[in-house]
C-alpha cells in the first residue's frame, strides 16, 4: 500500500471509531485497535524492505554482524513500544503507555551496552 492509501484508512478508521465511541465506548476502542493492527502490519511489511538492504549494506562492509542484530532488534522494541504504548493511549490508559515506553527505553539501553563497551574498548586500544 502506498502513503495516501495508509492515510486514508487512517482517517476512515478514526471517523469510524469516533462515530462508535458516541453510542458505545468499546466498540470505538475496537475500531481503533482494528485499524492500528492493519496499519502495524503495514509497517512490519515495510520494515522487511529496510532490513534486506541493511543487511545488503552490510554484507559490503566488514563488520561483526551481532552489531547489526543489535540495531535489528533495537528498530523492534521501538516499534512495538510505540504500537502498543498508542493503543494503551487510544484506549485511556496513560499509565500503563507511560509503563511501556520506559520498559522500552531501558530495553534499547540494555541492548546498546556491548556496542558501547565496544566502542570504548576501541579508543582505549587507539589511546594505548
Amino acid at each position: 500500500m502506498d502513503v495516501m492509501q495508509i492515510g486514508i484508512v487512517g482517517v476512515i478508521g478514526a471517523l469510524l471509531a469516533i462515530q462508535f465511541k458516541g453510542g458505545k465506548t468499546e466498540y470505538g476502542i475496537f475500531m481503533s485497535v482494528a485499524v492500528s493492527i492493519f496499519l502495524f502490519a503495514c509497517i512490519v511489511d515495510r520494515l522487511e524492505i529496510f532490513l534486506g538492504t541493511v543487511e545488503q549494506i552490510g554484507s559490503y562492509i566488514d563488520m561483526d554482524a551481532g552489531y547489526l542484530s543489535t540495531m535489528f532488534k533495537m528498530i523492534g522494541v521501538t516499534y512495538i513500544a510505540e504500537f502498543s504504548s498508542g493503543i494503551c493511549k487510544d484506549a485511556g490508559y496513560q499509565t500503563i503507555a507511560v509503563q511501556i515506553e520506559i520498559f522500552s527505553k531501558l530495553t534499547i539501553l540494555a541492548l546498546g551496552m556491548p556496542v558501547l563497551l565496544a566502542l570504548l574498548e576501541t579508543v582505549r586500544e587507539f589511546l594505548a
